[in-house]
């Protein structure tokens, strides 16, 4: 186990509708972020909206409610139906939602000079070096001639991890996984990750997050157990080390959409990554 002592870096958990939004381009917009990736939530107002995307990297658009259409530089626009991933490539990008659309916007290194804050920003004002960065970049393999766009409900969970799909960009991976009703709590997935943050973005139901800090020497450094309980749309960081599994509660819908940059090697060996064969993975830096 890393030493625990390196950068105490507690989770971050916002509930976005807990705050006040950013009204840009017919939208309200939040935003927040982990070391190597940012999170924004956008909701269209009654006439739509439009929301303008610089990044170094291509750009996840997850889409929630109502079509929208995505452009991007070089490449021919697309419309993404809801639940589907549209992936963007770099450079300026342009994200239209319908009128009482939604979509996650997420970025490995965004660099508009007019997004909004983060509302976490004062949890990386000191980086933490066990953080695996997110470049050098994977590289696409053919380059893509239209904005992708993958619809969640058009391909299989991998037979053998049949609750998660799972999907890629050059410097970003995602698990999506939904289900009904509350998780059973008798099969849960306590982890933590030796070189990595998790960001874990609820679109629908209540989730309580369990968290633990593992003992360290240092018994001043030793943390109570977490359990914060949160509505949707919501975004939980988990620092590294950081020992989570997150349990849906209640009736209705669940759905949970994990964040990693740089993408999970791991899942991508194991054949998980429903898009991997688009990207030659970097060489691994001494690992």
């Amino acid at each position: 186990m890393n030493d625990p002592a390196a950068v105490i870096r507690d989770p971050s958990v916002i509930e976005f509708h807990l705050h006040t939004a950013v009204d840009r381009g017919g939208a309200r917009r939040w935003r927040a972020r982990a070391q190597n990736f940012g999170v924004e939530w956008i909701e269209a107002h009654a006439d739509g909206a439009e929301a303008h995307i610089r990044s170094d990297h291509e750009t996840l658009v997850l889409v929630f409610g109502e079509p929208a259409r995505l452009a991007g530089e070089g490449v021919a626009a697309a419309t993404a139906p809801p639940r589907s991933v549209g992936i963007l490539p770099p450079g300026a990008a342009l994200v239209r939602l319908a009128a009482g659309g939604a979509c996650a916007v997420i970025t490995s290194q965004r660099d508009d000079p007019d997004a909004a804050a983060c509302l976490n920003a004062g949890a990386f004002e000191r980086r933490d070096p066990r953080v695996t960065p997110s470049t050098p970049a994977f590289r696409r393999v053919a380059p893509a001639e239209a904005v992708q766009v993958i619809a969640i409900d058009g391909f299989a969970a991998p037979a053998d991890n049949p609750r998660l799909k799972m999907l890629q960009t050059d410097t970003l991976s995602i698990n999506w996984v939904d289900y009904d009703g509350p998780r059973d709590r008798r099969s849960l997935s306590p982890h933590s990750h030796a070189d990595l943050e998790q960001g874990s973005l609820a679109v629908a139901g209540r989730y309580v997050h369990h968290l633990r800090r593992p003992w360290g020497k240092d018994a001043d450094l030793w943390r109570e157990d977490l359990h914060p309980e949160v509505g949707s749309p919501s975004l939980m960081v988990v620092p590294v080390d950081l020992v989570h599994t997150s349990e849906g509660v209640g009736a209705g819908h669940h759905l949970l959409v994990d964040v990693f940059s740089p993408p999970r090697r791991d899942f991508i060996a194991r054949g998980w990554v429903h898009n991997a064969a688009d990207y030659a993975p970097p060489p691994a830096a001494g690992r």
